[in-house]
């Protein structure tokens, strides 16, 4: 789930909650009020669900050493907020071999069970195959339930921005809870995203350069001001060029309820690239290293301090996860489906594997 605005969540959540059989039993020519006050109820019926929603229950302690494979679920205070994330460690994690990291970040108005639900990221199945540990942190939200999160990924998004949430430091601490916990690798510590997800993680690349080695973000573009890593961080970006949220070429998309206090206007794909290849010192052009049916990707590799600069774009897929799947229903088959030109999973691992 990628930067949306919360009317637009609520009027998407109705359907799960059955009111949108009262939308649609109402004629075209009815009065816009009775539509409004039937929208209202709606929203309110949906609020209400959210808050009855428990939060996902800490099924371990920070404190606990981790030996064995499976899913451990944390709640710890920070900030005077209650931050919860989520940590699988593969099948293949052996307490004996450190073992590589990785961050995924949920888009704005997801949270870390929906950024963990292999039918549509593949990510668990990824990490699996690939021995690395991987960690679904949840982003700030109204509800205990952590629905309807968000990051403060710099200027985006919404509550976790107004409010100038401290989410780097949400990071920091459980990074040195994982690290404490398990025999993870510190020179492979790495962090993904979707969306306002891939901002939060551009944001560590730019504050957080000494532990992350690199970031990989999808559908999200770099909106911190005054970004001043202090070492070099590979970055990969993944993009779609008809992104209708985040525009290719900059800016906040048709379908993105322009209020400030939920969006941008979004830096676009092509000055991200140009800002990271001069962050990281990167010489020369880039190379085109794959030029697909639908997609490509170019590649800075002469960079400072061995890092690598990536941009990989499909023509089509939209605000989505390539090589993913979105949520079905009616609604959502009308939408372009993701593009199937790369497979996002595939990139990054190929890009975190690759680095020196």
């Amino acid at each position: 789930m990628g930067i949306i605005d919360r009317h637009f969540f609520l009027k998407f959540m109705a359907v799960s909650v059955g009111a949108a059989t009262a939308l649609a039993s109402i004629d075209a020519s009815a009065e816009g009020g009775l539509r409004g006050r039937i929208r209202e109820k709606i929203k309110e019926r949906v609020v209400e669900k959210l808050e009855e929603a428990p939060a996902p229950e800490a099924n371990a302690s920070a404190s606990d050493r981790i030996t064995t494979a499976g899913d451990y679920y944390f709640s710890i205070p920070h900030q005077g907020l209650t931050r919860m994330y989520r940590v699988h460690v593969p099948p293949s994690y052996n307490p004996a071999t450190p073992a590589p990291l990785i961050f995924a970040f949920h888009g704005g108005g997801g949270d870390m069970e929906y950024m963990a639900r292999d039918e549509y990221y593949g990510l668990i199945s990824k990490a699996d195959q690939t021995g690395y540990v991987i960690v679904f942190p949840n982003g700030s939200s109204h509800f205990k339930s952590g629905k309807l999160a968000t990051w403060n990924a710099g200027e985006c998004c919404g509550g976790a921005r107004d409010n100038n949430v401290d989410d780097i430091g949400f990071v920091k601490q459980m990074v040195a809870n994982i690290t404490r916990q398990m025999n993870i690798n510190p020179d492979k510590i790495y962090a993904t995203g979707m969306s306002n997800g891939g901002m939060m993680a551009y944001r560590i690349a730019c504050e957080l350069s000494g532990t992350f080695k690199a970031v990989a973000s999808v559908t999200g573009t770099d909106n911190v001001p005054g970004c001043r890593p202090n070492n070099p961080v590979s970055v990969l970006h993944i993009h779609a060029q008809n992104d209708t949220h985040v525009l290719f070429n900059g800016g906040a998309g048709k379908d993105v309820f322009k209020d400030e206090t939920m969006v941008t206007d979004f830096t676009s794909v092509p000055d991200t690239f140009r800002m990271w290849k001069e962050r990281n010192s990167c010489t020369g052009q880039p190379a085109r290293v794959l030029d697909v049916e639908g997609a490509y990707c170019d590649l800075y590799s002469s960079c400072s301090g061995g890092s690598q600069v990536k941009l990989c774009v499909t023509e089509t897929g939209g605000h989505s996860w390539p090589g993913g799947n979105k949520p079905g229903g009616r609604k959502q088959m009308k939408k372009e489906p993701t593009s199937k030109a790369i497979s996002a999973n595939d990139e990054i691992w190929a890009f975190f594997g690759s680095l020196k």
